[in-house]
C-alpha cells in the first residue's frame, strides 16, 4: 500500500492539466525600440492588435490586427482585417514563428514582454459595436465588412475602426484602462486622429447586461454617448 501511495504521488503531477499555448498567449504585451517607439500587442480570444506609438512627444505610427489561431506546427496563424502599415494584407494570412519563455514572447525579430495575462479584465476579450443612443432613441446596428471593435485584456484597450473587406482605416486608440464599481476609465496612451488627446483619462459609466456592455457618459469630444458593445462570438464574425 505505502508503495501505491508513493507511486501516484509521483504520477499526479504529472497527470494535471497545464494551461493551453493559446492561453499562454493571452493578455497584452509591450515592447520599447530604441528610437524611442513603444508597442503593444493585445491578444484575446481569436482576436489581436498590435500598434505602434510613441509617448515623449505624442505620434501614432501604425496598427494592425484581425484574427489569430494556432497552427499544428506551432507557429501563430495571423489573418489580418486591418493593416494601416500595408492595406493590401487584409485578408491575407502569414504564420509567424514565436518562443515564449517565462514572460517574454519572442516574435518577428522582436522581444515582447507581458504586461498582463488577461486579468483582472472583467471586460477582456473582443467586443463589436451594435448599438448607439441617437436623440434620445437607441439604433441597433449591424457589424459587417466596416465594424468597430474594441479589444481588451486585462489591463489594455484598443477601439479600431475599420472596413475588413476593403482595408479602409478609420481610426483608433487606445491605452490602458480600469473598472472599478460600475466605472470603467480609459488613459489614452495614443490617438491616431489627434494626438493631442494623448495623456487625456475618461471616465464611463459600464454595467454587463445579458452578456452586452452598456456603456455611457462623454466621449473625448465632451459629448454625451450611450453606447451597446457585443461580444464578436455573440454576433458570430
Amino acid at each position: 500500500m505505502l508503495l501505491l501511495i508513493l507511486l501516484l504521488s509521483l504520477v499526479t503531477p504529472a497527470l494535471q492539466v497545464q494551461p493551453s499555448a493559446a492561453k499562454q498567449l493571452t493578455g497584452a504585451w509591450e515592447v520599447s525600440l530604441p528610437d524611442g517607439t513603444q508597442g503593444l500587442w493585445i491578444i484575446e480570444d481569436d482576436h489581436f492588435s498590435i500598434t505602434y506609438y510613441k509617448t515623449a512627444t505624442p505620434e501614432f505610427i501604425n496598427t494592425e490586427g484581425g484574427k489569430w489561431s494556432l497552427t499544428k506546427d506551432g507557429n501563430i496563424d495571423l489573418q489580418w482585417e486591418f493593416n494601416t502599415r500595408d492595406p493590401e494584407l487584409v485578408g491575407q494570412r502569414q504564420a509567424l514563428a514565436y518562443k515564449l519563455q517565462d514572460n517574454t514572447l519572442v516574435a518577428g525579430g522582436k522581444s515582447w514582454k507581458r504586461i498582463d495575462n488577461g486579468t483582472p479584465g472583467e471586460l477582456k476579450g473582443a467586443w463589436l459595436i451594435t448599438g448607439r443612443e441617437q436623440s434620445g432613441k437607441m439604433n441597433a446596428m449591424t457589424p459587417g465588412a466596416r465594424k468597430t471593435m474594441k479589444i481588451l485584456s486585462g489591463t489594455r484597450f484598443q477601439w479600431i475602426a475599420y472596413n475588413s473587406e476593403t482595408g479602409d482605416f478609420f481610426g483608433t486608440g487606445g491605452g490602458s484602462y480600469t473598472t472599478r464599481d460600475g466605472k470603467y476609465t480609459e488613459n489614452i496612451e495614443f490617438f491616431s486622429r489627434d494626438n493631442a488627446r494623448v495623456g487625456a483619462s475618461l471616465d464611463f459609466n459600464y454595467e454587463l447586461r445579458d452578456g452586452k456592455w452598456h456603456h455611457s457618459g462623454n466621449n473625448s469630444k465632451g459629448e454625451p454617448l450611450y453606447e451597446i458593445w457585443s461580444t464578436r462570438q455573440s454576433v458570430g464574425i
